[in-house]
């Protein structure tokens, strides 16, 4: 006796699922430039990595005599694979297969992949590629009633945020959950022109009255890389793996562990002549912060956050002499760096991120304090602001800020985390205050310089009074701030101070849930 029989059956099961949607919808999916899932998850992870799980669940034909005819994969697929030799959950839809929706999916293989995940501690990558969560209307008339919407497994999702890295790539035309499943990640990337992200599609939208729109028009990638609501926008699905791979490397594979370490020959005490003559004398000329990040981090591995939206910060990870950091500076160049109420968004969700997998916090600053004007105080800023500080506050790992040039105001006062003793150094460009002298002086000054003979003459007198009184060294007299240093010496200073922060660093969870 043997069970040949039944192994041959599982390999034509098998190979009827790996078929997908046949051979014209995979051409289809080509068509748009498009990969399959299958050819996803090979692209993705560590070759030969993948162990899938759930093959041969779908929808089989039987003929009278209850043999096999015809099978229809689910088109849902997961399962454990491998990147850089780390075991992560790796799952996606299969657009060949009506079109990614979870009406000819199976419940029960999406819940356990965010379920295995959770358990497992795995870090999750999610390829997003599907057009609803509850069916089309036809699925009405199949199941003989309508049903109550619920968001069943979400919860483990949700979970998963405080537990191992989730990272969810828009591949395609994604809407409804599985909008909700990209956006609910800690980093997520969306395929500019092939993928567009929705909460309901045009049709949706034409009944009720919205307007005859484009999937493109309602939910291109410049359209949710610009509002946050999707991370970063990539060029192709091959840009997407690589930065999924590379952002997964600065983390660790659960909150169990501190991040892993990397070798590097970049010196940690390498000086940049550039950096001397890197601010402006003059406060009102810019200069681009990038040429700061990548004179002090190690060679080639900053890895911007959010580059689209929120753009008065930039914020993102890179590794000093091999120590991962998330690090958060203004950006000069778009208002003075001032902070607005999407670029704190932005800087909550890299607080929480750096709290959550145990990464030192660096902040670069040359803040000139919250933007200010009609259009801020009708998008709340200071709210958002608030909580911007708020995480701060709360968040959980070591924090060290230099400060390049202004501190000003409310924002300003981000050089030091609250209720915390953090290291903080200072150019000798340093400029701070509750408010900008140029600002300040015609309101403080108003009655003298009314009564002066010459107001431009009085008003310059008192310029050169007060600019001789901001010297950051007076300062440091009162050890208002602890250190001036040598521009050229921050790296060695950031990378001796990575150094302490690593020894200070324990694994486990945060005393608080991600926020996703």
């Amino acid at each position: 006796m043997s069970w040949q029989d039944e192994l041959d059956e599982l390999q034509q099961r098998e190979q009827m699922a790996f078929a997908m949607g046949g051979t014209e919808k995979v051409e289809r999916q080509h068509h748009f430039n498009k990969l399959t899932i299958r050819e996803r998850i090979d692209a993705i992870g560590d070759s030969n990595s993948f162990h899938e799980i759930g093959t041969v669940a779908g929808v089989a034909e039987y003929d009278q005599d209850g043999n096999l005819k015809g099978f229809t994969p689910s088109n849902f697929v997961f399962g454990t694979a491998e990147i850089d030799g780390r075991p992560i959950i790796l799952s996606g839809d299969d657009f060949t297969v009506r079109g990614g929706s979870a009406d000819a999916s199976i419940a029960g293989k999406r819940n356990r992949a965010e379920g295995l995940a959770l358990e497992l501690q795995l870090p999750h990558i999610r390829l997003v590629d599907g057009m609803g969560g509850g069916g089309s209307v036809k699925t009405i008339e199949t199941a003989g009633r309508t049903y109550i919407p619920e968001l069943r497994g979400w919860e483990t999702i949700v979970q998963h945020l405080s537990v191992a890295p989730s990272v969810s790539l828009a591949l395609g035309s994604v809407a409804g959950i599985g909008a909700a499943r990209v956006a609910t990640s800690h980093y997520s990337m969306i395929v500019k022109n092939s993928a567009q992200m929705m909460i309901a599609g045009p049709a949706l939208v034409d009944w009720a009255s919205l307007g005859d729109v484009t999937k493109e028009e309602l939910g291109a990638s410049k359209i949710h890389t610009r509002n946050g609501a999707i991370d970063d926008e990539v060029a192709s699905e091959e840009e997407a793996f690589a930065r999924a791979r590379q952002f997964l490397s600065y983390l660790p594979s659960s909150v169990d562990e501190l991040p892993p370490l990397t070798t590097t020959s970049d010196d940690p005490n390498r000086t940049d002549e550039s950096l001397l003559n890197l601010v402006p004398k003059d406060p009102r000329k810019v200069y681009k912060m990038q040429k700061l990040i990548d004179a002090v981090v190690d060679t080639d591995s900053w890895f911007e956050i959010g580059a689209k939206w929120g753009r008065s910060l930039k914020t993102g990870l890179a590794r000093l002499n091999g120590i991962p950091v998330a690090i958060f500076a203004e950006n000069p160049m778009v208002y003075g760096g001032a902070w607005t109420a999407d670029s704190c968004r932005k800087l909550i969700r890299l607080l929480d991120l750096a709290s959550t997998f145990h990464l030192p916090v660096i902040h670069l600053e040359d803040c000139p304090g919250f933007l200010i004007g009609k259009q801020s105080e009708e998008n709340a800023t200071i709210r958002v602001g608030s909580s911007a500080l708020a995480a701060l506050g709360q968040s959980t790992t070591p924090f060290c800020c230099v400060v390049v040039r202004k501190a000003f105001g409310v924002a300003g006062a981000a050089n030091n985390k609250p209720g915390a003793h953090n290291f903080r150094v200072a150019w000798p460009s340093g400029d701070w205050g509750s408010l900008p002298i140029e600002g300040g002086i015609e309101v403080a000054y108003k009655a003298e310089l009314e009564a002066a003979d010459d107001r431009d003459e009085h008003l310059a007198k008192i310029k050169e009074r007060l600019n001789k009184l901001r010297s950051p060294l007076r300062s440091a007299e009162y050890f208002e701030i602890e250190e001036i240093i040598d521009p050229r010496e921050t790296r060695s200073v950031l990378c001796r101070w990575a150094a302490l922060a690593r020894r200070a660093t324990r694994p486990g969870p945060t005393s608080f849930g991600y926020r996703p």
